[in-house]
């Protein structure tokens, strides 16, 4: 009897449905996997467990073994601590009023020249810290007239030079999919920008295809590509290879990061981020301080810890090499830059 051996394609050419499909949802699973002792997770089914697990392999890969606290796993794992900051006093479930400026399903509109677009609402990881984790995604599914009526919106407002591709995350969106709705909005005149807030591509860099790059490469407007990378411990090889791809194609490649207490609340961490993203033609663009969200308490970092490790990161690098430290205020007309001495 013959016996055909089934192997994997190599690991850049696995499609990233496929591998998203595959992903973890069980925290013990996970742990199981990282040779971790169980016991550290959350269970399905605990009360305080309202924002599911959800991470993908690649992701898992780059975590270390063994270790409970990598900076990576932190990141995704719910554990006691969520349940112990569910009620804290400042943290709230919508701590940037988002409901205050999501006019209408699909769309959130918060500043002058720029209109933020919820173009899908599932991402490809739940980060534990997420500033939208009780956001409601049910109301702002967009169907096709619904889709329709927020292109409408954006026509409408002449003053409207950027749309902003948020959600969720946009590159859950197929590629077909995707290449029809920034064809539709490339259409608009008065629109110059498209830019895309994701971090698809940070957990499965297989999602950087060929097709998304040609469509991005291919519109009259210029198009901007703002990744979340938290840590260098989240960039392989493989993101090298195809980010670069992106950048000389002509997307401009941005990132942004948290900053997260047990992740990357340190200063030669925070260098070698921007460091690794620029070798990859990253530049980075914001440094986050958290967002008060209920059962996110243990990521905090107080301001004058932000303070002091932003002015050491500054001594390390150069100025581009730097990002914007910034907190978002509900009602400001733009993200404030955190008073930082001169």
């Amino acid at each position: 009897m013959r016996i055909i051996t089934r192997t994997e394609p190599p690991v850049e050419m696995q499609d990233w449905r496929q591998i998203l499909a595959d992903s973890f949802r069980d925290g013990e699973r996970l742990l199981s996997y990282l040779d971790i002792p169980a016991g550290t997770a959350l269970k399905a089914g605990h009360p305080a467990l309202t924002f599911p697990l959800l991470v993908p392999r690649p992701f898992a890969d780059q975590m270390a073994r063994g270790d409970r606290n990598d900076p990576l796993l932190r990141q995704v794992l719910p554990t006691g601590s969520e349940a112990d900051a569910s009620d804290l006093p400042g943290y709230s479930s919508d701590p940037l009023a988002e409901r205050q400026t999501n006019i209408r399903p699909g769309i959130i509109h918060k500043y002058h020249g720029r209109v933020l677009m919820l173009a899908a609402t599932g991402c490809a990881v739940n980060c534990r810290y997420c500033f939208r984790r009780h956001f409601d995604y049910a109301d702002n599914r967009l169907s096709r007239d619904e889709r329709k009526s927020a292109l409408d919106y954006i026509r409408a407002d002449a003053s409207i030079t950027e749309v902003i591709l948020s959600g969720g995350d946009p590159l859950m969106l197929q590629d077909s999919a995707l290449a029809d709705l920034i064809a539709a909005i490339d259409e608009i005149n008065h629109v110059r920008r498209i830019r895309i807030h994701t971090r698809l591509p940070v957990v499965i860099p297989q999602r950087l295809t060929a097709e998304l790059q040609s469509t991005l490469s291919n519109t009259r407007c210029d198009n901007a590509m703002v990744l979340h990378v938290n840590h260098p411990n989240e960039l392989t090889s493989l993101h090298g290879e195809r980010l670069r791809e992106l950048r000389s194609s002509g997307v401009t490649l941005l990132n942004q990061s948290v900053l997260l207490k047990g992740v990357n609340d340190d200063i030669v961490i925070l260098a070698e981020l921007s460091e690794k993203l620029f070798t990859m033609g990253v530049l980075p663009y914001y440094l986050h301080l958290p967002d008060k969200v209920e059962g996110t308490q243990h990521y905090f970092v107080d301001d004058k810890d932000a303070t002091a490790l932003y002015l050491g990161i500054r001594e390390q690098l150069p100025g581009y090499l730097v990002p914007q430290l910034v907190r978002e205020v509900p009602g400001d007309p733009y993200k404030r830059p955190h008073p930082v001495l001169a």
